[in-house]
């Protein structure tokens, strides 16, 4: 099974301004689910079920308070001259403490043999680009001030993806609540 370490949007007025914003934004790309969006804190890839089985316990074992991040600018990967992702960002602060949490994750999911092939940067994607759409760098400023809003990050879920052709289907595995 395909597995991620996530982290959902629930606020439906940040839902809300998403969908508003990937109506309204002009590009040629595929807008990510609603229902779909979330932090990947660790992409984990194919494992089996006993491997699943270890890392919700490993998960289990993280500590961690529930914080606040706002959701605020828009960016595109690799960079917005050739885009393949268009993403939200965060606040300073939020994203710090997005980074804390998923270096714990990490941490924790080491000795099972899962390492981050690249530092993590708090992002929520919003559309996925499969062709050469050239630049939209333009595009991308005419909305790059707005502010999404707060989103409570209170819980971390391991979750199953299933790739279809009509886009990917999640499920959740496990989920670790914040410290009271």
């Amino acid at each position: 099974m395909r597995v991620f370490v996530a982290i959902e949007i629930t606020n439906n007025d940040i839902i809300n301004l998403i969908k508003e914003f990937q109506e309204n934004v002009n590009i040629d790309a595929k807008p990510v689910e609603l229902k779909n969006l979330h932090f990947t804190l660790q992409f984990l890839g194919e494992i089996s079920e006993e491997i699943a089985q270890k890392i919700i316990q490993s998960l289990k074992t993280i500590e961690f308070s529930s914080f606040d991040v706002n959701l605020k600018e828009i960016g595109a990967f690799p960079k917005s001259k050739s885009p393949r992702v268009v993403w939200i960002g965060t606040d300073e602060v939020g994203g710090n403490m997005l980074i804390q949490l998923s270096k714990k994750v990490e941490k924790v999911l080491e000795p099972l043999g899962f390492f981050s092939d690249k530092p993590f940067k708090p992002h929520i994607t919003v559309f996925r680009i499969k062709k050469k759409i050239g630049d939209i760098s333009g595009e991308l400023k005419s909305h790059k001030m707005i502010n999404f809003g707060i989103q409570k990050v209170s819980n971390i879920k391991l979750k199953k993806s299933v790739l279809t052709t009509n886009g990917p289907i999640y499920s959740d595995l496990v989920e670790v609540n914040a410290k009271k």
